[in-house]
């Protein structure tokens, strides 16, 4: 084992290797150099399996496919599907799983005796938990080995985008079904339909207060953010009274965690305008009904037709064309990328009114990205997920524990941002020198296989302390997916020479893949 001093050497010297280089423009062809930059730009990190793929492909098939993704489950490894048949959240209705856990949480604070009440607490915290970590094991999972790689990466970046905390309310046990209704559905297709599957879910109402918006006691915390971070953008020229008649229009727009029962008496003329759709509800009997004027245009009080109509307008508004393609470009290509292409970008998005896969066909296809490769540093999403893909290919991870552990360390825990404007995409809030230390302390780990993900740990019994793997009867091999890909042409042409030099110098296949996965061409994509 090294010591200290040889440690911070040999992380010094990695954090001087990983600060320069880049790698290769993507090209339209279909050969194994161009296969590899394509894979290491387009999906959520290079494998052998995902390079062969876009190898045995034109690059023109591949991206249609993946920008028309067909309405079919992806194929997943069988035992990684394995694993997400079995959680919970796939197997329940978000209603009936949010009712229960509202029913334990009332029976628990019910308990007349404080030892009791406090264990039945901590049951309720340690089940909502285990939800929301399935959900968190559940979206790792699809971006490491779902072949439909933009549409994952698509999941994720609309996550952030109209993020949501999982410490608020009932949202962990939401997670799920927000990602898997309102999120993924939509993730390629119109935007118009992704805003109104986010405005009805009750993971976005919870979080922006609108279940408590209600004529005479107006909440706008939804009506902002929903013009500021989700459509319009902070300098379209929306006024505050905008934002106030937004949230009236909001109004009665809430959350019902009661299964069943009747809906609440109401008059005569608004009992036809009361909906009720799993846990989503418009009461109309908390609606401000008055006239309203949003973005200078009126909005009758018609009740919830009074929103879809909101949506509308921001959803066609110039300013959201240009905010979302902007996003979108910031993502995929650049901090800083040409305004000439995000200009193509939104009208692309105005022209097919709000089509995302044919804006990111404007993106991924124009000159600007296929100059652009090595322009963005990696974020700590793909950063991990990348080092997955490329160390374990198709071997099923049966651990998913460290990983997400990685990914708190590295300070993007998935729906861990506690305000709605999600984590950064700047290169910048992610590259100081002690985020990079972290990452070559993660390469060494993932490089050694220590913790093995390929090792599966038996979930605990409630209440008792956190089962750990069985030691293997022998030392298990590192993965041999970075040397596979990056030990020969074409992935060995893709380094630099002084990252060849240090995998050169190598002692072991473990630190051969620490090397890789600390080099300056896998900080970039």
């Amino acid at each position: 084992m090294r010591n200290q001093g040889q440690r911070g050497r040999w992380l010094g010297g990695l954090l001087g290797l990983a600060l320069v280089g880049g790698c290769a423009a993507v090209g339209t062809s279909s050969d194994p150099a161009t296969a590899l930059q394509s894979a290491t730009r387009l999906t959520w990190g290079a494998s052998v399996p995902a390079v062969a793929a876009l190898s045995r492909s034109s690059a023109q098939a591949w991206l249609d496919a993946q920008l028309r993704p067909s309405s079919a489950p992806p194929t997943l490894p069988g035992p990684v599907q394995a694993q997400i048949n079995a959680m919970t959240i796939s197997q329940r209705p978000v209603a009936e799983l949010v009712a229960d856990m509202v029913q334990q949480r009332q029976a628990a604070n019910a308990l007349p005796d404080d030892a009791a009440k406090q264990a039945a607490r901590n049951a309720w915290q340690q089940e909502m938990n285990r939800l929301a970590r399935e959900a968190a094991q559940r979206h790792l999972l699809r971006a490491v080995y779902s072949p439909r790689q933009v549409q994952e990466q698509m999941t994720w970046f609309w996550l952030n985008h109209f993020s949501v905390f999982q410490g608020k309310g009932e949202i962990r046990a939401m997670l799920g079904d927000y990602e898997d209704s309102a999120i993924r559905p939509h993730a390629l297709g119109r935007f118009r339909d992704l805003l109104g599957a986010v405005v009805r879910h009750p993971a976005m109402l919870q979080f922006l207060d609108n279940a408590q918006n209600a004529s005479g006691r107006l909440n706008e915390n939804y009506a902002r953010e929903l013009m500021e971070l989700h459509t319009l953008g902070v300098d379209a020229g929306y006024t505050q009274r905008d934002v106030q008649e937004l949230a009236r229009v909001l109004t009665g727009v809430g959350v019902q965690t009661k299964l069943g029962g009747d809906q609440p008496r109401l008059p005569a003329a608004q009992q036809a305008l009361y909906v009720r759709q799993g846990l989503f509800e418009f009461n109309p009997r908390r609606h401000d009904f008055g006239p309203k004027v949003f973005l200078g245009q009126p909005v009758p009080g018609q009740g919830l037709a009074e929103v879809d109509q909101a949506l509308d307008r921001l959803a066609r508004a110039p300013a959201t064309a240009r905010f979302i393609s902007g996003k979108l470009a910031h993502y995929w290509l650049s901090d800083d990328a040409p305004r000439a292409l995000v200009d193509r970008m939104a009208q692309t998005f105005q022209r097919s009114d709000g089509d995302i896969a044919a804006t990111l066909r404007t993106l991924f296809t124009s000159n600007e990205f296929q100059r652009g490769a090595g322009g963005k540093f990696k974020d700590p999403m793909r950063y991990v997920v990348s080092a997955l893909r490329l160390s374990y290919g198709d071997t099923p991870i049966l651990n998913t524990a460290p990983a997400l552990g990685w990914l708190n360390r590295l300070g993007e825990p998935l729906y861990g941002r506690q305000t709605p404007d999600g984590y950064p995409l700047n290169d910048s809030a992610w590259s100081s020198s002690g985020q990079m230390e972290t990452r070559f302390e993660l390469a060494r780990a993932i490089g050694a296989a220590r913790p093995d993900l390929r090792q599966a740990v038996e979930p605990p019994v409630p209440g008792s302390p956190a089962a750990a793997p069985t030691p293997p009867a022998a030392p298990l091999p590192a993965p041999d997916g970075a040397h596979a890909l990056y030990g020969q042409p074409p992935g060995a042409d893709a380094l630099g020479a002084r990252t060849r030099q240090a995998l050169g110098q190598a002692k072991s296949p473990a630190e051969w893949n620490a090397l890789l996965l600390s080099s300056p061409e896998f900080m970039r994509r």
